[in-house]
């Protein structure tokens, strides 16, 4: 039989130790006479035939039949003596609590400032500290001979993640906050995910000490967060610069053109048009016109409120025609008198249908062809391009 063990207690207790046992399963052999040193922030609780037979804070204690009544009715240990017995002493760390950092895995959500869905990564750390040792013990530690921060984070990384990854986008949907302006909200994230966390891990005997979200951003590890965010980093570089997606499509197509070394008519014709100016990519973008493919017949014209909607030739994004100025960036609709497309201040011809914008070329809005919208001289009879009888 082996030797009865005199002294039980946990010397080199580690920071991101939260719980130790003694003996680690080679001699659990104890007697009425051993002695049970508990130190300062610590608790000692006794397993005997699958029971808990004790709870021991800060101190020395003596494991006789005074402290543990249990003996008696488990053991059949009788008053004093030294008897032996046959138990396992767990050791908690109730210290200062423990620091752990965390990160979820993607988590996909529709962005309200673009209107796509985006992959989102969240980091951060938590503080948590042993409240309740018994507990603990019970249902967490089982067959182990010591619990630690990193065995804590693998048993619960499944279900925190979830519950992390379920209530940020649940914030960001119920607040309308995208990728753009989270970094601003972080803190009221934090105190939001505070409260469920908190109750989770009461559950486990273990009290949450602190919940901080360090970062929510795009996650460049998929494949849509690396384009999303090439995608973001040009678009600022284009407002720095102080040129527009359509012009550097127009920039684009005009280097290709002189690369090419071919028929230079198109770029003559957006050089006379003042395509380069505003896009080409704008013209491209824009719904077909009454008299282009899709709509009424060759030649007919349109008015400007025939589009239902129509792209800014600023922010190229969409919106609806019946606006007078554009609700993404705040650009006045400056519409063509034909087709109803979108031309920056200043334009002499429509980026789609290449109508003269009789305003900015010099000439009064009322010498107008009503037919196909060209700029026509005052005392002008018929339209010189369609032939169309001026009134």
């Amino acid at each position: 039989m082996a030797p009865l063990i005199d002294v039980v207690e946990w010397n080199d207790a580690a920071n991101d130790v939260f719980a130790w046992k003694f003996g680690q399963n080679k001699n659990n052999n104890l007697s009425t006479f051993t002695q049970l040193i508990v130190r300062e922030s610590q608790e000692a609780v006794l397993f005997g035939k699958g029971r808990i037979i004790g709870k021991f804070g800060p101190g020395k204690h003596t494991l006789n039949t005074e402290n543990l009544p249990l003996l008696r009715n488990l053991f059949g240990i009788p008053f004093g003596g030294k008897n032996p017995f046959m138990a396992e002493v767990w050791f908690v760390n109730k210290a200062a609590p423990l620091t752990i950092n965390w990160r979820t895995d993607t988590m996909r959500f529709h962005d309200p400032d673009y209107g796509e869905m985006v992959p989102l990564a969240a980091a951060g750390r938590y503080g948590l500290k042993v409240e309740d040792a018994e507990r603990f013990l019970v249902q967490l530690v089982g067959v182990l001979t010591r619990f630690t921060a990193a065995d804590l984070t693998s048993h619960f990384l499944g279900a925190l993640v979830a519950k992390t990854k379920s209530t940020i986008i649940s914030f960001m949907q119920v607040n309308g906050v995208g990728i753009q302006t989270i970094s601003a909200r972080l803190e009221d994230l934090s105190k939001f995910l505070n409260e469920p966390l908190r109750e989770f891990w009461e559950t486990y005997g273990m009290l949450l000490t602190g919940f901080y979200i360090t970062s929510v951003d795009l996650d460049t590890s998929t494949e849509d967060g690396k384009k999303i965010a090439a995608a973001l980093s040009d678009r600022s570089a284009q407002n720095i610069a102080g040129y527009t997606w359509q012009q550097k499509q127009g920039f684009t197509v005009a280097n290709n053109a002189v690369a090419g070394g071919g028929d230079m008519g198109i770029l003559g014709a957006a050089a006379m048009t003042g395509m380069l100016g505003q896009g080409i990519g704008a013209a491209m973008m824009q719904p077909p016109a009454y008299g282009q493919a899709g709509l009424s017949g060759p030649g007919t014209a349109a008015p400007a409120n025939a589009r239902r909607e129509i792209f800014c030739a600023k922010c190229s994004k969409k919106y609806p025609a019946s606006s007078s100025f554009c609700p993404h960036c705040g650009n006045k609709y400056n519409p063509c008198p034909r087709c109803g497309s979108d031309n920056l201040p200043g334009s002499k011809r429509c980026v789609s249908c290449g109508t003269a914008l009789a305003e900015q070329a010099g000439g009064p809005a009322d010498y107008v062809c009503s037919r196909c919208g060209a700029a026509l001289t005052p005392g002008t009879k018929f339209c010189p391009s369609c032939g169309n009888k001026i009134g």
